[in-house]
């Protein structure tokens, strides 16, 4: 016998060894015999609070299809936009006027110059934007240098709280138009990208540079999110992706106890709540008068319909069911395992339809 045939080998050696495996191509499958729920449409009728029209492309007619499929009534569209291309979302969708709302961004052209001109041009623009049919304003965003999601100039620099921020904050409220807010990001991608982060593979992606200059962190971007809804009491606030707040819902609840001009969306965050279902469901049953449902979709440049039909089977069956240890690698890049939040009817109707309705009707 060749004693290098028995002769143990180093395990970094092996094919397959979990010596070679990195850590970005874990992709654990459940082994566990549980339930296997299949929701291919919602139980209620949903208005679906988050979506995106970023391709020009996007064939309307088929996105209306995917939402009657997934018992989706309505879908705000989130467009960022002003001016030219904000009139071209508007005759894009005009052949859907009950299945589609438009809402805009805000225009920060000439934001740094002295004196209010720019200021009033951005009301002008709204004002316009509005008398075209937008019904709300964003998606706003600032992870720390500044609102920079609407288009077609970037406000670096200028936060929500900031004081050229609040004619325009205090003007959507006389609009009656609810302002959509992207504040920060979840916590993982502003903590050390070390053995300690448990949501690493998802973090190092969206990973945020705190050493950048004159960037904001997490706590305070929410300062400055607070001082805007305290500021501007009589316009209504969304803290979408619920606040960027997911490891510490309790700072979502004193801002709903605080104040009565702030709601809150879902979208994308049931991959990071679901893992933790007994503490979501009581945020979910204690708050089911201030949270909207979203999904995203439209904003996957390549997918918009079967990353549409995915996520919503994807998150009705984390919303509706029981079903434990779930892995959606194609969709949610953390590598833990999700869990059911079995929601009950009065709460559901409620996430997707009533509380959104209640607010798109006042």
């Amino acid at each position: 016998m060749n004693l290098d045939e028995v002769k143990p080998r180093p395990m970094g050696d092996v094919p397959g060894s979990p010596e070679n495996i990195k850590l970005k191509d874990f992709r654990p499958v459940s082994v566990f015999n549980t339930v296997k729920t299949v929701v291919r449409s919602a139980r209620f009728p949903v208005i679906d609070m988050h979506t995106h029209a970023w391709q020009t492309t996007t064939n309307i007619k088929q996105w209306v299809n995917t939402m009657e499929a997934a018992n989706v009534e309505k879908a705000i569209i989130l467009s960022f936009e002003t001016g030219a291309a904000f009139d071209e979302i508007m005759r894009r969708f005009a052949e859907y006027p009950d299945k589609f709302y438009i809402w805009c961004g805000l225009d920060y052209t000439g934001y740094n110059e002295p004196g209010n001109e720019w200021t009033d041009r951005a009301i002008a623009e709204l004002e316009r934007c509005y008398r075209l049919g937008a019904k709300g304003v964003g998606e706003l965003g600032d992870k720390g240098v500044g609102e920079y999601y609407s288009r077609p100039v970037a406000g670096y620099g200028l936060h929500l709280n900031d004081a050229r921020m609040q004619p325009l904050l205090k003007k959507c409220g006389e609009l009656g138009m609810p302002v959509n807010v992207h504040i920060a990001d979840p916590i993982w991608m502003y903590l050390p990208m070390d053995e300690q982060n448990d949501g690493l593979m998802n973090a190092y992606n969206w990973r945020i540079d705190l050493n950048r200059q004159g960037i904001l962190d997490h706590a305070e971007l929410l300062k400055t999110f607070e001082e805007a809804i305290r500021q501007n009491p009589g316009t209504t606030f969304i803290a979408c992706h619920l606040l960027n707040c997911c490891h510490d819902l309790e700072i979502v609840a004193k801002l709903f106890d605080r104040y009565d001009n702030i709601y809150a969306d879902i979208t994308s965050r049931l991959k990071e709540i679901a893992t933790v279902p007994r503490y979501a469901k009581a945020f979910f049953e204690r708050y089911q008068d201030r949270l909207f449902y979203g999904s995203d979709a439209g904003y996957d440049p390549a997918n918009t319909f079967d990353f549409a039909t995915k996520i919503y089977q994807a998150t009705f069956r984390l919303l509706e069911s029981a079903d434990e240890h779930i892995y959606e690698h194609d969709l949610f890049k953390y590598h833990w395992p999700l869990y059911g939040l079995e929601l009950t009817d009065t709460v559901l109707k409620k996430l997707y339809h009533d509380n959104a309705m209640k607010l798109l009707t006042r």
